[in-house]
């Protein structure tokens, strides 16, 4: 066999891989749609801008970010009655599948509905409390707020629901996640919380 042959068949076995790569997330991607019109949509949004601060936008989140909580609210890591069903049949092939479906959506930015709040939380976001200890959220959830794979994207998140989420690491009713959570917020004022969710809502 010549170089020359050789370097067709792996061009050809490189172009079927690639081929099947593309065939599997269109299945994928059609799956999530299906489960997402299916169930999802109903609290969440069919755009993931969510229908209420008691359910948080999906629109732009990371997709591993988005298969980890369905994962652990499966496995009752994360306690929730209401999604603890819709999980209970999903694979994980589906978690990531809607993670990546909903990642590639987006919300637009609003402005802060309490400005001096806001400023307020920019403060704390970007510089923490160094008289209280609470350090910067930046160190983990980036200037923009958008977060990584494993953390989450607080960005155009409802400042609501941030601030539920804050008050729930600080009572310890949600452990599922860094535990770093837990030491930052029980050093946070209830004003710091929503001050800080009012922050990252409008980034």
């Amino acid at each position: 066999m010549n170089c020359k042959t050789s370097w067709t068949r792996v061009a050809l076995c490189a172009a079927l891989l690639l081929g099947a790569s593309g065939a599997w997330a269109q299945a994928d991607e059609a799956r999530a749609k299906k489960i997402a019109g299916g169930s999802c949509f109903l609290c969440h949004g069919a755009q993931g801008e969510s229908t209420s601060e008691i359910f948080p936008r999906l629109a732009g989140q990371h997709a591993e970010y988005i298969a980890k909580q369905l994962t652990a609210f499966k496995s009752g890591q994360r306690k929730s009655t209401a999604m603890v069903e819709m999980v209970s049949k999903l694979t994980p092939d589906e978690m990531l599948a809607l993670g990546r479906y909903y990642e590639k959506m987006s919300i637009p930015r609003e402005e802060p509905k309490d400005p001096q709040l806001a400023a307020m939380g920019r403060y704390i976001f970007h510089n923490g409390n160094r008289f209280s200890g609470v350090p910067a959220c930046v160190a983990c959830h980036g200037t923009a707020a958008e977060g990584t794979a494993t953390l989450p994207r607080l960005a155009t998140q409802f400042s609501g629901y941030i601030h539920t989420q804050l008050k729930s690491f600080n009572k310890r009713e949600r452990t599922n996640d860094n535990a770093v959570m837990h030491a930052v917020v029980e050093k946070m004022t209830e004003l710091e919380m929503a001050a800080v969710a009012e922050y990252v809502s409008s980034k």
